[in-house]
C-alpha cells in the first residue's frame, strides 16, 4: 500500500498509466522496438507513486511513441496478433474479465485507463471495525520527519528511532489512511500485509520491517529506509534498458527473494520495477522488494482467484482467476524482458487490450535488440513467458539456468521439489516406471538444478528419507511458513518414512513432464526415454487398465486405443509420452466427447 522507503528529498514516480505526447520526433510508423526514452524525452504526466489496491490493476508506466490521439497499429514492440477470419469479430477475452471488475465495482459505467479499485460496493449501514490493536505511542518512539512520497491510501514520511535499537537511525513510515479503508476487504489488506511483513524475515533484499503502530486516523508501519530509488527511474536513466550482464545481476536478486517468499508460502502478486527498490544511490548497491498490500498466503497445493495486479505485468492464469506462485515468475519475466530490450512484451492503451494481449498475443523476440541478445538469455524469458504456468521455471530453478548459472552461488531450496515427491509417491507402478525412464534421459543442464536440490536435503550414504526433507524445510522455516501450513506437505509424503531414496530415484520423483516439454531438445529426451522405458518398464496394458490408471471414464476408451500397439499390447511411443501427462488428457478427452 505504498512505498515504504524514501527517494531523497522528493519522491515522484511517472504515472502507472502515463500519457505521453512526444513532440521531439515525429515518426510517420513505429519502430521495432522502441525503448522508453529517459526523463525530459517528451511529455510525460507526472504523480506521486500509489498504491494499487486490491482487486485492481494498473497500466504499465512504460511511455507510448504515439502522439496523442494517433491509433496504434500493433504494440511498440510490434507484438504478432492472431488474425482470425470470422463473419463478425470474435469475442473479446476481456470482457468477462472487465465484466467481473465492474461487478466488483458497483458501476456499468465505461471503465477509465489507470487503477481499478477494489471493491467500492456498500457495506450496508454496519460501520467497520478499523481498530487493528496496534500499539498508539508512535511518537514516543520515532521521531517523524518530511514526507518523502504519496500514494492513495496515504503517504511516507521520513522519521528517525528516539529509543532502543533503532534510536538516531533513519527509518520510513509508511501512513496509511483510515478515512481511505472503505470496505472490509481494503481492512483486511493492511491487516494481511502487516501479518505477512512480521512473519518474513531473514532475507538481506526484504525491505525490512520494524514496528506498527496505529491511531484513530492511520495505521503506520516503520520500515527500513530505503534511499536508491526504484528499479524503474535505473530503468530509464539508462535510457530504457540494461546490458546483458548488469541486468543479470539484478535478476539474480529477484529470483533469490522471490524463491525465498515462494518457499515460505508468500506470494507477491504484484513484482513490477517499481517495487524494487535500492538501498542506496551507489551503483552496486542491493535491491529491496517491497509493497506486500496484494500479498497473501498460499499453501502448497493452493489456488488463488481473486484478480489483483498491475496489468502489464500480470500472468493469464490470473485472468483466468487460478493460479499459484507461477504468477510471480511470469511477472519477473516481463520485467526480464524490459531489461533486455526496453519495451514491454504485452501492449496496448486500454486495460481491455492489455488483457487481450497477455492471453492472445506472443512476445517479440524478432525486432532490436533480441538478434544481439545471447541466446540463452532469449532462452530463459522465453521459459518465464509461457502461457502453460505448468511449463515456467520456479524461482529455484531460474538461477540454475544456463544464463544465470554460478557454481559458487548457493541455490535455495525449492518447493516445487517436495509436490513432485509428493506426487510420485502417489504414483502407480507402471508411472513410477515412465518416469525413471524419463529421468535417465534428462540433459546435464537439468540436473545441475536436481543434484543442487538434492544436496540441501544433505543425504546420508547417498539416499534421503523423509527426515532429510523434514530437516532441509525446518532450516528454512519463518513464522510465514507456519501461517501458510508449508510444513503440512510433510505429512503426504510420511511414506518416505519406511524407506530411502536414492539420488536417482530422486531425479524420477522430482522431475516435471511439463517443465521438460518446454525444452528445446524435448523431442531428443522423449525419444531417449523411450528406448529406456522399452528397455525396463514398458509392460502389456490393457485399455481399460490405462483408464484406470488415469482415473478416466470409460468414454475415454476410444482415446486410449491409440497409446496401445497392436501388436503386443504394450504402451506406443505416443502412449508414452501422453501417458507422462496423466489429467492434462483428462480435460481433452472431455473435448472429444
Amino acid at each position: 500500500m505504498g512505498h515504504c522507503c524514501s527517494k531523497g528529498s522528493s519522491v515522484s514516480v511517472v504515472k502507472e498509466n502515463a500519457t505521453v505526447e512526444t513532440s521531439a520526433v515525429q515518426r510517420p510508423k513505429p519502430p521495432p522496438s522502441p525503448a522508453p526514452p529517459p526523463p525530459g524525452n517528451g511529455t510525460v504526466e507526472v504523480q506521486p507513486n500509489r498504491h494499487t489496491p486490491a482487486h485492481s490493476f494498473s497500466s504499465s508506466p512504460w511511455q507510448s511513441p504515439y502522439p496523442a490521439g494517433i491509433a496504434p497499429s500493433p504494440s511498440p514492440a510490434r507484438t504478432p496478433r492472431r488474425i482470425f477470419k470470422w463473419p463478425f469479430p470474435p469475442p473479446s477475452p476481456a470482457k468477462p474479465i472487465m465484466s467481473a471488475i465492474l461487478k466488483r465495482r458497483g458501476t456499468a459505467n465505461k471503465p477509465t485507463e489507470g487503477p481499478i479499485p477494489e471493491d467500492e460496493g456498500s457495506e450496508g449501514e454496519r460501520p467497520l471495525d478499523k481498530s487493528f490493536g496496534y500499539p498508539k505511542n508512535l511518537t514516543a518512539k520515532y521521531e517523524l520527519g518530511k514526507e518523502v512520497g504519496r500514494g492513495h491510501f496515504g503517504h511516507t514520511c521520513w522519521a528517525k528511532g528516539k529509543k532502543g535499537e533503532l534510536k538516531n537511525q533513519p527509518v520510513a513510515v509508511k501512513i496509511i489512511s483510515k478515512a481511505k479503508m472503505t470496505t472490509a476487504i481494503s481492512i483486511e489488506d493492511v491487516r494481511r500485509e502487516v501479518k505477512i511483513l512480521r512473519a518474513l524475515s531473514g532475507h538481506k533484499n526484504l525491505c525490512k520491517f520494524y514496528d506498527v503502530f496505529e491511531d484513530a486516523n492511520n495505521v503506520y508501519i516503520v520500515m527500513e529506509l530505503c534511499e536508491g530509488g526504484e528499479l524503474l527511474d535505473r530503468i530509464l536513466s539508462r535510457g530504457g534498458r540494461y546490458a546483458e550482464e548488469d541486468a543479470k545481476t539484478l535478476v539474480m536478486q529477484i529470483l533469490s527473494v522471490v524463491a525465498f517468499c515462494h518457499l515460505q508460502g508468500v506470494v507477491h502478486r504484484d513484482l513490477k520495477p517499481e517495487n524494487f527498490l535500492f538501498a542506496t544511490k551507489d551503483e552496486d548497491a542491493s535491491m529491496k522488494l517491497i509493497d506486500f498490500g496484494l500479498s497473501d498466503f498460499i499453501k502448497p497445493d493452493q489456488r488463488l482467484n481473486d484478480i489483483v495486479g498491475s496489468a502489464y505485468y500480470v500472468a493469464p492464469e490470473v485472468l483466468h482467476r487460478s493460479y499459484s506462485v507461477e504468477a510471480d515468475m511470469w511477472s519477473i519475466g516481463v520485467i526480464t524482458y524490459i531489461l533486455l530490450c526496453g519495451s514491454r512484451p504485452f501492449w496496448a492503451r486500454t486495460e481491455s487490450g492489455i488483457f487481450r494481449s497477455v492471453l492472445r498475443a506472443d512476445p517479440n523476440f524478432d525486432d532490436a535488440p533480441w538478434p544481439v541478445v545471447s541466446p540463452e538469455a532469449r532462452d530463459f524469458v522465453k521459459r518465464l513467458l509461457n502461457k502453460d504456468h505448468r511449463k515456467r521455471m520456479t524461482a529455484a530453478q531460474a538461477l540454475t539456468h544456463p544464463w544465470l548459472r554460478d557454481e559458487n552461488r548457493a541455490v535455495p531450496l525449492d518447493i516445487l521439489i517436495y509436490k513432485l515427491v509428493k506426487s510420485y509417491i502417489r504414483a502407480t507402478p507402471l508411472k513410477r516406471a515412465a518416469l525413471k525412464a524419463l529421468s535417465k534421459a534428462l540433459t546435464e543442464d537439468e540436473l545441475i538444478y536436481l543434484r543442487a536440490q538434492f544436496n540441501l536435503l544433505e543425504p546420508k550414504d547417498g539416499c534421503v528419507s523423509l527426515d532429510n526433507f523434514r530437516s532441509a524445510l525446518m532450516k528454512n522455516v519463518t513464522n510465514a511458513m507456519s501461517e501458510s501450513r508449508v510444513p503440512d506437505i510433510l505429512n503426504v509424503i510420511e511414506p518416505l518414512s519406511c524407506k530411502s531414496m536414492t539420488f536417482e530415484e530422486f531425479c524420477a520423483a522430482a522431475i516435471s513432464t511439463y517443465q521438460l516439454e518446454a525444452l528445446e531438445g524435448w523431442e531428443s529426451i522423449a525419444n531417449k526415454a523411450f528406448e529406456c522405458f522399452e528397455e525396463e518398464g514398458n509392460r502389456v496394458t490393457s485399455v481399460e487398465e490405462l483408464a484406470q490408471e488415469l482415473n478416466l471414464s470409460p468414454t475415454a476408451h476410444t482415446l486410449l486405443r491409440d497409446w496401445i500397439r497392436k501388436s503386443d499390447g504394450k504402451l506406443s511411443f505416443l502412449g508414452y509420452t501422453k501417458f507422462l501427462h496423466g489429467v492434462t488428457f483428462r480435460s481433452s478427452n472431455t473435448r472429444h466427447q
